[in-house]
């Protein structure tokens, strides 16, 4: 495994970030279901940690709490190993108007809530998941603030928030002397580069961290959905009725401005120079980005963690990678 820092801070972070929100069993999407019961989870933790990841993924709102649960189970006696990061800010009801969002209340409520699920002291990063425009950005500092000095967080940080959201939350911090956080966690794939255009500038110049999500666009670009063959038996995407577009299958492939499947047959003609898979590709492309500090890797399967572990010593061509760039640029 390999290793960078997180943005200017001092916490070191694998260039492979473990997702949680496999874990558990029960239905999350609209057709999808998720099927990674406790035994074959613990087996899958095991084997990252002992590959040398060290950094751990969820949300309270995997599956309602139970991906916490779940992997704070398999990680055990070795959690003071990892960096351990969960988030809140996605409303589980909407029976009770405060639970969800990011109030004062709220977030040191899901706070104390996920440190029970996941039965460890403290958090080491902790994310506002989603912006929540119903509340100041003082009032969730206030309370990031708060955990960070009772010691239940050590970082506070923010997942999918645009780059002027970062930067006045930077500034806010500064001017109040509140401990700044670390890094905004966002989704970025070949399918979608559109965090190039302000994100990665303002996280270079203000020494922000950056952690990308959904590398393989939800499983699109594994390699296993084709032009010919969109929906393969037994596969993520076969769970889904009524579409056999791409865009609609996955989420992580909607945002793409060229046709999907011919970057997908780029990707098979690569691959074999590599000897490698098209998803070990995909990984081995994203993590080429150097900005980014760490990639999360999601899988539900043991031979997929042996596969993607292997993707970080892979080393593309400055002309492959050129030519994915070029195919895949996000548009003006």
């Amino acid at each position: 495994m390999k290793y960078n820092r997180l943005g200017s801070s001092g916490l070191v972070v694998s260039k492979l970030t473990f997702g949680g929100g496999a874990l558990g069993v029960g239905k999350k999407l609209n057709g999808l279901s998720k099927n990674l019961p406790e035994k074959e989870g613990n087996e899958i933790v095991a084997r990252c940690l002992d590959a040398g990841i060290t950094s751990f993924d969820t949300s309270d709102d995997y599956l309602f709490g139970q991906s916490e649960e779940l992997l704070g189970k398999a990680l055990g006696k070795r959690r003071k190993e990892v960096i351990l990061a969960t988030k809140t800010g996605v409303p589980f009801t909407t029976r009770e108007k405060n639970t969800g969002g990011l109030s004062y209340r709220r977030m040191i409520e899901a706070c104390d809530d996920s440190l029970k699920r996941m039965g460890t002291d403290w958090i080491d990063i902790y994310y506002c998941h989603f912006p929540d425009r119903e509340v100041p950005m003082e009032e969730s500092m206030r309370a990031w603030e708060f955990m960070v000095t009772s010691g239940r967080v050590r970082y506070p940080a923010i997942s999918n928030y645009a780059a002027w959201e970062a930067a006045h939350i930077m500034g806010l911090q500064r001017d109040a002397h509140f401990s700044p956080m670390v890094c905004n966690q966002v989704y970025y794939s070949m399918m979608g580069r559109q965090i190039e255009r302000e994100l990665v500038p303002m996280a270079k110049a203000s020494g922000l961290g950056m952690i990308g999500y959904e590398a393989l666009a939800g499983g699109f670009l594994t390699g296993k959905y084709t032009r010919a063959n969109p929906r393969p038996a037994g596969s993520r995407g076969a769970q889904f009725t009524g579409t056999e577009n791409a865009r609609e299958l996955f989420p992580g492939a909607r945002r793409a401005a060229f046709d999907e499947y011919t970057l997908i047959e780029l990707l098979q003609e690569m691959a074999p120079r590599y000897n490698c898979s098209v998803a070990q590709l995909t990984l081995a492309w994203t993590l080429s980005k150097l900005w980014l500090n760490s990639v999360i890797f999601g899988t539900t399967k043991m031979e997929q963690v042996v596969e993607n572990l292997a993707a970080v010593d892979i080393k593309l061509a400055d002309e492959d990678i050129a030519k994915i760039d070029k195919l895949t640029a996000p548009p003006t």
